[in-house]
């Protein structure tokens, strides 16, 4: 009998589970203490939890940590782990570690393959292969050497995290409350293409910061890099997140990967400005990583710089992003749940 995993549920969930077994209600409150504040990988290191107890939990229940399956790691110090998808090897994603100074970033994925079918993504190109449970989010923040140290995190790993966002919902419940890992939501940034009704979910459900790919600020021609605009036209995107402030602790930002000749000249600056005006942001603006059968090449660095400083002469923030991990293709953009070696 397949088990069913713990890793992700809540303490009153728990509870519930515990009841079942026969267990005193507050067991679920040490379930909980045992897997979110002292990360153990098995029921039976719960030893506050009677044996019998203990054993019954085991018949039907495992805490259900996926340890990964592999492991790179880039001169830049950049480490990038695959892990399996409920148990299974053959269907897998990429997590990424980015350290920075003091911090210690991990990029996330929220499904293997992707539905959106982004021209210019190689999780885009591999199609979809399923939604992440809870516990497979939270088992790359478990599973990973530097676990203990991580101090940030983004939903910006394969897949589309709105599109699977209960979810990806449950997970940040874990990652916020104090009975999980007690994070601040600032300590969060979700990345989204801009699908619509979830994204209303997100921002009145959750205090995270946003990240919105957009890319192009034409319709027609954001539409030939990302089929998405048919169905969440960037500007209905941008027209709802103008309803919520982002004056206080809570941010937006718009990643811009930059296409040499496609969507880096003043034409395009202008048209940004005027779609973001008067919107508290800021644009990270990324260097496209060549993938196969792609035409577009990646913008020189003085376009990039150019482009960047028209946007500051017309009052909106834009920084030139590090590309970290590039050459173990952990880079925007490069994720396609491979192992690193035969």
């Amino acid at each position: 009998m397949e088990k069913t995993r713990l890793l992700g549920k809540t303490p009153a969930e728990l509870k519930e589970i515990a009841l079942a077994a026969g267990l005193p209600g507050f067991t679920g409150g040490q379930i909980a203490q045992w897997i979110y504040g002292k990360r153990v990988r098995s029921i039976a290191e719960m030893t506050n939890i009677s044996k019998a107890g203990r054993e019954r939990l085991e018949e039907r229940y495992e805490v259900g940590v996926a340890l990964p399956l592999d492991k790179a790691e880039s001169v830049d110090g950049t480490c990038k782990y695959l892990f399996p998808v409920n148990g299974d090897p053959g269907n897998a994603v990429e997590a990424v570690m980015i350290p920075d100074g003091d911090r210690k970033t991990l990029c996330v994925s929220s499904q293997a393959g992707c539905k959106m079918g982004c021209k210019f993504c190689m999780t885009g190109r591999q199609g979809f292969h399923g939604s992440l449970s809870a516990a497979d989010i939270l088992s790359q923040f478990f599973g990973i050497d530097e676990a203990a140290e991580l101090t940030n995190t983004v939903f910006m790993g394969m897949g589309e995290p709105l599109d699977n966002w209960e979810e990806v919902k449950r997970a940040i419940k874990v990652l916020t409350a104090d009975w999980g890992f007690a994070w601040s939501p600032k300590r969060i940034t979700l990345s989204t293409i801009g699908v619509l009704p979830n994204l209303k979910r997100f921002l009145d459900e959750c205090k995270c910061h946003l990240a919105v790919s957009l890319h192009n600020p034409f319709p027609e021609e954001r539409f030939a890099l990302m089929p998405v605009q048919k169905a969440y036209p960037i500007q209905d995107v941008i027209a709802l997140i103008r309803q919520y402030d982002f004056t206080g602790q809570r941010r937006v930002s718009f990643e811009y990967t930059m296409f040499a000749g496609h969507n880096d000249t003043p034409r395009h600056a202008d048209a940004l400005l005027r779609l973001l005006h008067g919107l508290e942001c800021r644009v990270n603006l990324i260097r496209f990583h060549q993938i196969p059968d792609f035409p577009y090449g990646t913008s020189p660095q003085a376009a990039m710089e150019a482009f960047r400083d028209r946007l500051a002469r017309g009052g909106v923030t834009a920084t030139i992003r590090a590309s970290r991990g590039e050459d173990i293709f952990a880079a925007c953009g490069l994720l396609a749940g491979q192992h690193n070696h035969a």
